[in-house]
């Protein structure tokens, strides 16, 4: 059985920063890119950032470039989202998913945790 489990969702004030970590469990880890999803009700899901299997390739929407990092530790079959400088748009439920290639497609993902910034 492959699972993908994220946290480090919580609540956070406005400029704040969380760090999200997705372990995956069952799977080929180094063999996947991975990607962070954020998921809103009543919008399509949002591909948020992506990385390559090694970490030479890193990829991030316009909206999060310079506030959030992602890396990986293949070691811990685990991938990191540093989000820095949080603001009320970044409010969703953030979910990872193991990919053949950054924006190949999801085989795998998990149920997400979430992000709530407010004051």
């Amino acid at each position: 059985q492959i699972d993908l489990m994220e946290s480090g969702g919580d609540l956070a004030q406005p400029g704040g920063s969380l760090r999200l970590s997705c372990v995956g469990d069952g799977i080929a880890w180094p063999y996947y890119a991975v990607s962070w999803y954020r998921q809103v009700p009543g919008k399509e899901d949002e591909r948020v950032s992506c990385i390559s299997p090694t970490d030479e390739r890193k990829y991030y929407i316009d909206s999060v470039k310079g506030r959030f990092t992602i890396s990986r530790d293949n070691a811990k079959n685990t991938v990191y989202l540093q989000m820095d400088n949080l603001n009320p748009d970044d409010t969703a439920n953030y979910y990872c998913a193991a990919e053949q290639r950054c924006g190949a497609g999801r085989d795998y993902w998990g149920q997400g945790t979430q992000v709530t910034v407010s004051s």
